[in-house]
């Protein structure tokens, strides 16, 4: 997501901060480019054209050109103007005063809305709530099927039956969360491959009789322009309160997430950023305007990292590391740990700077495989060899690497970097004592 366009502005901005002193006639030529990386990336030009005037006021103001450091002042001017561009502070769904509080999902067919609402589900039932959906999708084959094998899989309950008309259901759908005392209430309506006013009639009744709480536009971001198109026209015909942007880590230029809030007034609340039920996140336009800008997002790595480490397991690691008890069992645990937060490229482009070593794919591809095959390597070994490395001689190496079909050069690398880090850690452990007191979200305290 915004590869491409991050890798264009963060040319420009590095080409500006090397002219010292910068004229109004430097920034001028920097929003040219800064236009063309917009446009390349599949920005509504309308969008594209009031942004970079506002952007303009703004640096070529006194405060920006007379600043020690201008070019950062212009980075920053771009940052807060694309914060703004992509929906300010974000957008929540608040929760009915009344339960239960009933979200609507609209779209075009193969956008992703039976999957988006699995998703939702999942998201709710993880905040302690308990959600209901609703399968009123009885055109398109296997809708109901797939919403109600992913309601089986997530534990919640999918009202509605093939011989059932939508409204129907989305009927009996909130009588039975109302009786069971179940929230939210999610409901899968139908769509069409194009929109026609069949497909609008039955949203508006619906809309009209169940009175959702939030209405939610799941477009499919890999459409780019076509995608501001449909909100535009979903919004003038039913009315929706939020988009849900899909397939967010695909081929997408990010065009439609920087065009659909101006276009349409409303904000994006979500981005689909994988299939799985679990690939769904809450847009935080600020953290998406620092990935752009090559600035990091630490508040969603330590989120997917809160989410990954178990806080009992963090301790019992804290506590070997004390007792220099740290095993390949244990560092097998971290490099699962470390792939259940994601391919490494989405965990780069969260640090400041991420970018640059995401330009190196091989190497990244290399390192996703040492993973897995490091993970098979350890899985060939006698508990005793995972305890006590130092014993794995030449013959013991060859057995392990038939076992796991890898090589003696792969079992050599895995007991050489473990090695290092058993070094490492024998290093930070020197230090306690001498180290504050320092507390990271979701893990104990670290030094002291």
């Amino acid at each position: 997501m915004f590869d491409s366009l991050s890798t264009r502005l963060q040319t420009v901005f590095d080409r500006l901060g090397g002219r010292g002193r910068l004229t109004e006639e430097n920034i001028q030529e920097a929003l040219r480019e800064v236009r063309v990386a917009l446009l390349e990336a599949d920005v509504n030009f309308k969008v594209v054209r009031e942004f970079i005037e506002r952007v303009r006021v703004r640096a070529i103001g006194q405060d920006v050109l007379t600043s020690l450091t201008p070019a950062q002042q212009v980075v920053k001017v771009v940052h807060g103007e694309l914060v703004e561009l992509l929906g300010g502070s974000g957008h929540r769904l608040s929760p009915a005063a009344h339960p239960p509080t009933i979200v609507m999902l609209i779209g075009l067919q193969g956008s992703g809305k039976t999957t988006t609402a699995a998703k939702l589900a999942r998201l709710y039932a993880k905040q302690g709530q308990h959600p209901i959906l609703a399968a009123a999708d009885i055109y398109r084959p296997a809708a109901q099927d797939q919403l109600r094998t992913l309601g089986e899989q997530l534990n919640v309950p999918v009202v509605g039956g093939p011989k059932q008309k939508p409204l129907e259901i989305c009927r009996q759908a909130r009588a039975e969360a109302a009786e069971r005392g179940l929230t939210p209430l999610l409901l899968d309506t139908a769509g069409r491959l194009h929109i026609d006013e069949t497909m609008l009639d039955e949203l508006r009744a619906i809309r009209a009789e169940l009175k959702p709480h939030h209405v939610l536009l799941v477009v499919d971001a890999m459409t780019g322009q076509d995608a501001v198109t449909v909100a535009e026209r979903f919004n003038a015909a039913v009315g929706i309160d939020a988009v849900v942007l899909t397939k967010m880590d695909g081929d997408s230029r990010g065009g439609a997430a920087l065009s659909v809030r101006h276009v349409t007034g409303r904000p994006i609340a979500f981005v689909g950023m994988g299939e799985k039920t679990d690939a769904l996140e809450p847009f935080h336009p600020d953290r998406v305007a620092s990935r752009i800008l090559g600035m990091g997002d630490v508040l969603s790595l330590v989120e997917k990292a809160q989410e990954a480490v178990d806080q009992k397991k963090a301790e019992e690691l804290v506590r070997k590391l004390r007792e220099d008890a740290f095993t390949l069992d244990d560092f097998r645990e971290q490099l699962k740990q470390l792939r259940s937060m994601g391919p490494l490229d989405q965990i780069l482009g969260m640090l400041p700077f991420g970018k640059m070593l995401k330009g190196a794919p091989k190497e990244l591809d290399a390192e996703q495989a040492d993973i897995g095959r490091f993970d098979a390597i350890i899985s060939s070994m006698t508990p005793d060899e995972r305890r006590r490395p130092e014993v794995i001689n030449g013959s013991r190496r060859q057995r392990i690497a038939r076992g796991s079909g890898t090589s003696v050069q792969d079992v050599n690398r895995l007991l050489k970097q473990y090695a290092q880090l058993r070094k490492m850690m024998k290093q930070f452990k020197g230090l306690e004592g001498k180290l504050p007191r320092m507390k990271l979200p979701g893990l104990p305290n670290l030094g002291g």
